[in-house]
């Protein structure tokens, strides 16, 4: 009969103590509306007014539901999961995360009535729970205290004393206002934007940001290296991630499948920096790895790449021919994208009509007509090169050939008045012509319609203001790839400086690209049509006196721009 009297606005844990007759239905609607006003729960308010011990309240409440009873003092802060659930929740759900066994996390909390509360941790965290019952007070302080030191971390990350008006554009509207109200996050988002203008400054490619189990680091790719920058707090690494999907127009609910973004950095009304991003879940977060996209490295101009005088001028006879196919070849990261987009850039001009399939789009260039491709929607290289035929092309530029039918296109293309611009993965030129016969290409439409390939490395530049001179032995020299006539003439090797100087890092400072150059002459086509292999190409080059990249590099060591370790390292086939 007491139950049917009880007042409907009171909680389970009300209720049932009032049916034990612990507390008065005054008391307890007394508790109820000090909880309302003060925005606290019923059992907090319960154990302040000191009208039960917090002990009894838990032992009664595990009690009536079955769950063991569990005393905080004895609990070490090892075998508290504060990655698993976040501290916002933890304090609005009064839900404290323990270990986890299997598929199941124990999670403690002061009042089992709460189902509401279990949902959305369990909900969030996708595992089973298994429910001790505390006392309030104890939970109390272990919340504020993780809280506590959430909001420390936070605060103690250096940022620097730089005031920072970074624009950042999604492209989505729902993204920047979702951005726009991380109020909470603010030294999360300075963060980021420091981290971002440092890798700028700094003159990185990549970033990677890498959640491990008991540590979390940053680290940028500078000169073709690897760098650790920082470690901040581990508690930051889901804030970092959530705040660079929101900028990359990302799903910031979907951390089970790779995501692939980007974002644009505005620095100033005259450059714009575009960055890259992808995402990749790992057993302790989602490592995130953003690629900087610098535009102004297409508008550098040839003369600033690296290519010798002869090397030049063979590259832009062959781009200004009005119809072949110039092939761009070099691993990953080797600068094959920006050599295409200068060659592009010098042809760019209202009289000419350019059309670019990419994978994706890296550098928005004013006045070329940009594609995408997408595999999973059927635009392919070949569809979109296609396409290209259909639309009164000049010059098409392929991001990178990889199988017969996209070669099959580009090689009609070639051979059909238009000039085709493209990338292979190879090791150097002469490969470059074996490796289109082994994809199927018949050896007279690669005779007829090949007229260049350029393959290339990129080599870390000596440090200016540090560089060394070194004594290396004739000997040496010899056995690296100089010949008897290299060595004579006066000319100093030079080295890095061990550790450097504060302008560089490690004695290096920047990049400079070695390049072969090598136009299809007619002997090489006579040999491409007797199904010649690479070896024999390569010595058809060497009798026209065109530079294999080990000689290329050596080159660049001679004129004391790189060191002969660096040329070893990337030229070592």
């Amino acid at each position: 009969m007491a139950a049917t009297t009880l007042p409907s606005k009171l909680g389970g844990l009300a209720r049932m103590l009032m049916q034990e007759k612990l507390l008065t239905e005054d008391e307890a609607n007394a508790i109820q509306a000090s909880a309302a006003t003060q925005q606290s729960t019923f059992i907090s308010q319960l154990v302040k007014s000191k009208k039960l011990p917090a002990l009894q309240i838990a032992e009664l409440a595990a009690n009536a539901f079955g769950f063991p009873v569990f005393d905080l003092d004895t609990l070490d802060i090892d075998y508290i999961s504060t990655k698993v659930i976040e501290p916002k929740l933890m304090q609005s759900s009064r839900v404290l995360p323990m270990r986890s066994r299997g598929n199941t996390l124990f999670v403690a909390l002061s009042d089992p009535t709460n189902l509401h509360a279990l949902d959305d941790v369990q909900f969030q965290v996708g595992m089973a729970l298994s429910p001790v019952v505390v006392e309030d007070d104890k939970l109390s302080k272990w919340i504020d205290k993780i809280a506590e030191a959430s909001d420390t971390s936070l605060q103690s990350i250096d940022v620097g004393d730089d005031e920072f008006d970074l624009d950042i554009e999604t492209g989505d509207t729902a993204a920047q206002e979702a951005a726009a109200t991380e109020i909470d996050d603010a030294p999360v988002v300075k963060y980021l934007q420091k981290i971002l203008l440092d890798a700028i400054n700094m003159g990185a490619s990549d970033l990677h940001f890498e959640p491990y189990e008991k540590f979390y680091r940053i680290r940028y790719r500078v000169d073709g290296i690897l760098r650790e920058i920082a470690q901040p707090p581990l508690a930051i690494k889901d804030k970092l991630s959530s705040r660079i999907k929101v900028i990359s127009s990302l799903d910031i609910s979907e951390k089970r499948i790779p995501q692939d973004g980007r974002m644009k950095l505005v620095l100033s009304k005259t450059r714009t920096i575009d960055f890259r991003v992808s995402t990749l879940p790992m057993i302790n977060g989602e490592k995130i790895v953003m690629r900087i996209l610098d535009p102004s490295s297409a508008t550098l101009g040839i003369e600033a790449l690296g290519y010798e005088p002869a090397q030049k001028e063979a590259l832009l006879y062959a781009v200004g021919r009005p119809y072949g196919l110039v092939l761009v070849t070099g691993p990953t990261g080797s600068g094959k994208t920006v050599s295409l987009y200068t060659c592009l850039n010098i042809l760019n001009n209202p009289g000419i009509n350019i059309s670019t399939a990419e994978d994706p789009a890296e550098i928005p260039l004013p006045g070329v007509n940009q594609v995408n491709v997408n595999d999973k929607q059927g635009l392919t290289f070949a569809a979109a090169l296609k396409s290209f035929l259909r639309q009164d092309p000049d010059v098409i530029m392929i991001g990178e050939i990889r199988d017969l039918e996209t070669a099959d296109m580009a090689i009609k293309a070639a051979s059909t008045g238009h000039m085709v611009l493209s990338t292979l993965h190879t090791n150097d030129a002469p490969s470059t012509l074996t490796r289109l016969m082994n994809m199927g290409v018949a050896p007279f439409n690669i005779a007829s319609a090949v007229s260049l390939i350029t393959a290339q490395r990129l080599a870390r530049r000596l440090c200016k203001s540090c560089k060394q001179p070194v004594e290396v032995p004739k000997e040496a020299l010899l056995s690296v790839g100089f010949t008897e006539s290299d060595l004579t003439g006066d000319f100093q090797i030079y080295g890095p400086k061990e550790g450097g100087c504060e302008m560089c890092n490690g004695g290096y400072k920047g990049r400079v690209g070695i390049y072969q150059v090598m136009p299809i002459s007619d002997a090489m086509s006579r040999i491409i049509m007797t199904n010649g292999t690479a070896h024999d190409i390569a010595d058809q080059a060497k009798k026209e006196g065109i530079k294999d990249l080990r000689q290329s590099g050596l080159l660049k060591v001679k004129q004391g721009l790189t060191s002969i370790a660096e040329v070893e390292s990337c030229t070592n086939e």
